[in-house]
């Protein structure tokens, strides 16, 4: 059986309490990239192409022949070098004519590789129909895929492929931030305690209660006048999205049985329990000690975790985490599946205080 070796990532208070840019965990409403698509031929490919049996190219052929004045009956029609394929695109935001980007080539007939292919022009649409760009060029691939007599030999995926600044923009990607008078920003993870600090945080460098937290995801922050007819909106945004603060940050346990790796947020505690699992005995338990000072009581309490695999081991912690939890199981040599079981009957009996995400 083959060997799994689990993996704890601990996240320490001090990376949890730094200091974040805006710009990394959140966006401004209205700056949103356009994705484009197109239907196209790519020719010159080595025998590889769709064949006779493909309608789709064979149509298509005869279409872009009946374009250039050349007839050709479809039944003379043989697309061993052609395939048909869809082009796409992702339009960045605020893209002007003129601009490059790359495209995707995927083939959508029965080629078997568009090694060496070429992509004739192609015009690229959004969801609306309209031509934002024209893409054209050899498609690379990275890899190849040969056979003869019977032998195959393929490197990488050959069906599709990438033409680096393949497509030419006859469109402007006009994007408008500002709507209505105020700008947007969209926090990437909603969370209402992370809003209201954005939204707090803005106000005291503006000097002035613009921003409102809308909901968990949403602020809006209203535009002065002084800003927007003076065109100083760059400026305006470019310092709200480098402000800093220090967002919440929600109780996790992430584990992927799949490699017995589990993450874990350092804010992560575990509730007073006891679990068996074989012959391992953990006990996790709050222990209270009256200390008597100059007349006056003081109670102290520890959280302790004892593991006891046998009589010969057993370990105390004096923190009751998921870090403490599973470097004590790793110390005596639990199995990663029995650690992974242990969390989740842990989070059954509604001792673990966090959310169990098992991918």
């Amino acid at each position: 059986m083959k060997k799994i070796f689990a993996v704890l990532f601990l996240m320490s208070l001090g990376i949890l309490n730094a200091q974040i840019k805006i710009k990394n965990i959140a966006d401004f409403s209205g700056v949103e990239s356009k994705q484009l698509i197109g239907y196209g031929l790519v020719v010159g490919l080595n025998g590889t192409g769709d064949g006779a049996s493909s309608q789709i190219t064979v149509q298509s052929i005869k279409n872009m022949m009946d374009r250039f004045g050349v007839t050709v009956p479809e039944n003379k029609i043989k697309p061993n070098n052609v395939a048909a394929v869809i082009v796409t695109a992702s339009l960045p935001p605020f893209s002007k004519v003129g601009s490059k980007i790359d495209v995707t080539v995927s083939s959508v007939g029965n080629a078997r590789s568009l090694e060496g292919g070429l992509l004739l022009l192609t015009e690229l649409h959004a969801a609306k129909g309209e031509i934002f760009a024209s893409a054209q060029g050899p498609v690379s691939i990275g890899g190849f895929n040969t056979a003869s007599k019977g032998n195959k030999i393929r490197k990488n995926y050959t069906l599709v492929g990438r033409i680096p600044n393949g497509a030419i923009l006859t469109k402007s990607n006009s994007n408008n931030i500002i709507q209505n008078g105020d700008i947007v920003l969209n926090l990437r993870e909603g969370d209402f305690s992370t809003a209201e600090k954005i939204a707090k945080k803005i106000n005291k460098f503006l000097k002035i209660n613009l921003a409102t937290a809308q909901d968990s995801k949403s602020i809006s922050i209203i535009v002065p006048d002084s800003v927007s007819s003076s065109n100083k909106i760059v400026r305006f945004v470019s310092n709200i999205e480098n402000l800093e603060i220090i967002p919440e940050q929600k109780a996790r346990v992430v584990i992927n049985e799949r490699t017995g790796t589990i993450v874990s947020g350092g804010n992560v505690t575990i509730s007073e329990v006891a679990v068996s699992q074989g012959n391992l005995v953990i006990q996790i338990h709050n222990n209270s000690e009256e200390l008597s000072l100059g007349g006056f009581t003081h109670k102290t309490t520890d959280t302790n975790i004892e593991a006891v695999a046998d009589k010969a081991r057993v370990l105390v912690m004096k923190a009751a985490t998921v870090q403490d939890l599973a470097r004590t199981l790793n110390s005596i040599k639990v199995t990663p599946r029995d650690l992974i079981s242990i969390f989740q009957s842990l989070k059954v009996a509604g001792a673990l205080q966090a959310e169990l995400i098992i991918l």
